[in-house]
């Protein structure tokens, strides 16, 4: 059975606002539990989550926001948009609706580099996660295979690139990245234009994509507390994502000791957009897992 989706003009009407070293931070909050953080992709914002938003909020107290640079939060033109930053929003954003217990999180693209960080810090004791369940996403630099209008935003005419960024451009990277079958109708390209659009969001892009050296930067870091053990991990992952689909779950496989990995076939980068009943119920699978009391083994 699909999930119904929100309408972006309704999802708009449920936001929230905070102010984050002084900017506009638009979120959401639904539901009651325990706490479950989204963090949303590039170039998009948090109604990536909207198949997703109203199941799971019938189970979990669920918490997203618009990062900065993204969606209908603010965009600073001069800013120079860092994922450790990223990483201090999320945390403010819980501050701000006073989640103090351990946070389970549920990221995807470059959300998940922000959840990498936040992963590192819960080793480093400056955060406190319960879980972590990555949808596709860069995780190591060496898989990344960014795409042609990504290479064109981090080149020095990056600026250039970002002004001329049209519905169109939005529509021919999005054709590259989607599953053959499972792409976005116009109506859903019309809705993510939309918030790539807000707040003259192409004047920043090319800004944003300063996400791709930094993850160079922290790449050991981060890998090293994916490798630790103690929290617990998943990967679900569109398999025909040219970015970061199939090969990217088999050096997650080389790399992270007993990994959780689940793949998709024929689904591409956006899995919680073309595949919300398969992403649901293996997440689902995973919390159920975790929530399941630990089996006695009889000793004779």
């Amino acid at each position: 059975m699909p999930l119904a989706e929100i309408p972006l003009s309704v999802w708009r009407k449920r936001a929230q606002s905070f102010t984050f070293r002084g900017h506009r931070i638009r979120y959401w909050a639904a539901g009651q539990g325990e706490p479950l953080l989204l963090i949303h992709g590039f170039p998009t914002a948090s109604w990536d989550w909207h198949y997703l938003w109203q199941p799971l909020a019938q189970r979990y107290r669920v918490i997203a926001c618009d990062m900065l640079g993204f969606g209908d939060s603010d965009k600073p033109r001069q800013h120079r948009y860092s994922l450790i930053e990223q990483a201090d929003l999320q945390l403010a954003l819980l501050a701000h609706v006073q989640v103090s217990e351990p946070v389970h999180v549920l990221a995807h693209d470059y959300g998940d580099s922000v959840a990498q960080e936040l992963l590192a810090r819960h080793y480093e004791g400056r955060s406190a996660l319960a879980s972590c369940v990555f949808l596709n996403g860069g995780l190591f630099p060496e898989t990344h295979r960014p795409v042609l209008m990504q290479k064109l935003l981090l080149s020095p005419l990056g600026w250039m690139i970002g002004r001329a960024f049209s519905r169109d451009t939005l529509v021919k990277n999005f054709r590259q990245i989607f599953g053959p079958h499972t792409r976005p109708s116009e109506s859903a390209l019309d809705d993510f234009w939309s918030l790539v659009a807000s707040n003259h969001g192409p004047r920043v892009l090319h800004r944003l994509m300063a996400y791709v050296p930094e993850r160079r930067v922290h790449r050991d870091r981060w890998v090293a507390a994916m490798q630790r053990g103690d929290l617990p991990l998943r990967v679900i992952d569109g398999e025909a994502d040219p970015v970061s689909g199939g090969h990217m779950v088999a050096r997650y496989r080389q790399l992270i000791p007993g990994a959780d990995t689940v793949t998709l076939p024929g689904i591409g980068h956006y899995p919680h957009a073309e595949a919300p009943v398969q992403v649901l119920w293996h997440y689902l699978a995973f919390r159920e897992q975790l929530a399941a009391p630990p089996r006695i083994r009889a000793c004779s």
